[in-house]
């Protein structure tokens, strides 16, 4: 097993990073209110961040369209040179005012891009000069100039904003919990692993507040300080959130490296879970017989594909750490794939690496430890897929047209970008995750025997 740090986090890159596996700091933002049914984003930047966002991170993330409250019906300031020259803020404040009149929405958040962070708009300001005139109007910012970070720093500036200026304490609730760490559209299949994370929460008698892909959005975000612990499904997507919250409302949280695939990622995830609240050993312990039996019983019908074609092949992975961790696991401890490659995608912090790589390397029980690698570089990427053995090559969908002539490797689309496959509910979370995943893997290949 070899770890190869090739993107430093603390340093400056230098040169230019071909098609990187993120946007920017406004499209997680953007996207994550997007994908809160009932939020009305409103960008205050130029007209190209908003449509730009609509072709790359939506359509990237699955092809999916914004929606009534998002994409090309998304409310914009469309800065040009007049607002460089002299400010953009009275021009918010006329969009904030008709955007409220028009649109019937829930909440309204207010992302600010690099424009206005350059000429030095304050619109802190004039969110407050309209909530002091407008109280009863749930408004918010959330200041992501692009050079503040990537897609996944903006869905924590994004809960960040929701903290400070629009949630208060609020009693308990037992069996409450907030779930963090999905990032819409970023996470290719959010909106269907969101779900079925609610579903198992729900079936050992816990209420999951999941935020994203859910509908009552100013409801649901109000009741976040209510919550008894928050369960960050993520090496460190969402800590920072699950962070404050504990330091604002007293709430504790507990991560995970991803969203849990299989039975045995799914039914750790919930003893502990259990253990942590409280919920009855007797009603897990249940559950778990229950969805094991059949998801273990559905893998025997593929026992011949398995077995006959592909034995213990080795594999690849290219995505970001939630992905390539609970992918990699399910895949090597499961089905007795061989790790060849792990590409990690999405740049996390040095903290969190060292936690990812113990989940690749103590957490798998396999004969073959991966080579581990952090790089969001195509080129490189692809350069560090050269001269091996793996057989599947999981990745995005820039690996599609290179996999088979340059590797020799059957490709599944399982992380960011992904133009060539259109996800709706489509995922790998729960107990017959693993089966979706292993269903999409043996379609590449499987025919007459």
């Amino acid at each position: 097993m070899v770890i190869n740090e090739s993107l430093q986090t603390t340093n400056l890159i230098s040169g230019a990073i071909e098609a990187p596996r993120y946007s920017c700091a406004l499209a997680g933002a953007y996207s994550t209110a997007v994908g809160i049914f009932g939020v009305v984003p409103i960008l205050h930047s130029g007209a190209g961040c908003g449509i730009g966002q609509l072709f790359g991170q939506f359509y990237g993330g699955g092809q999916n369209a914004g929606g009534p409250y998002g994409g090309t019906s998304t409310p914009c300031s469309s800065l040009v040179e007049e607002h460089v020259i002299f400010g953009g803020e009275k021009k918010l404040e006329k969009l904030i005012e008709s955007t409220v009149e028009l649109v019937n929405g829930e909440v309204f958040a207010v992302i600010s891009g690099c424009v206005p962070s350059l000429i030095g708009d304050d619109v802190g300001s004039v969110i407050r000069r309209y909530k002091e005139k407008n109280p009863e109007v749930p408004i918010i910012h959330i200041n992501t100039s692009g050079f503040a970070g990537t897609s996944y720093d903006g869905y924590e500036y994004f809960f960040d904003a929701v903290i400070d200026q629009l949630l208060e304490k609020t009693p308990k609730e037992k069996g409450l919990v907030n779930v963090f760490g999905i990032v819409p559209s970023q996470h290719i299949f959010w909106k269907g692993e969101a779900r079925e994370i609610k579903n198992l929460l729900e079936k050992i008698g816990l209420k999951a507040n999941l935020i994203v892909g859910e509908f009552d959005a100013l409801k649901n975000l109000k009741k976040i300080p209510a919550a008894e612990y928050n369960i960050v499904l993520s090496s460190w997507i969402g800590h920072k959130a699950a962070e404050k919250l504990e330091e604002r409302f007293d709430t504790p949280y507990i991560s995970f490296p991803g969203v849990p695939i299989g039975p045995k990622q799914t039914s750790e995830f919930l003893r502990v879970i259990g253990e942590r609240l409280d919920v009855s050993a007797d009603v897990i312990e249940e559950l778990i017989a229950k969805e094991e039996r059949r998801a273990y019983r559905f893998a025997e019908f593929v026992g011949d594909i398995l077995l006959i074609t592909r034995p213990h092949p080795y594999f690849a992975v290219v995505a970001d750490s939630n992905s390539a961790v609970s992918i990699t696991k399910y895949l090597a401890n499961e089905m007795g794939y061989l790790p060849d490659i792990v590409q990690i995608t999405d740049n996390p912090s040095e903290e969190a690496r060292e936690l990812i790589n113990e989940e690749l390397t103590t957490g798998l029980e396999t004969p073959a430890w991966p080579e581990i690698v952090y790089e969001v570089d195509a080129y490189r990427i692809r350069e560090n897929l050269k001269d091996r053995d793996f057989l599947f090559l999981l990745a995005s969908s820039l690996e599609t047209f290179i996999s088979g002539p340059e590797f020799n490797a059957l490709h599944l689309t399982v992380s960011f970008p992904s133009y060539n496959r259109v996800i709706l509910e489509h995922n790998y979370a729960g107990f017959s995750g693993g089966l979706t995943l292993v269903e999409d893997i043996m379609s590449t290949y499987a025919g007459p025997l």
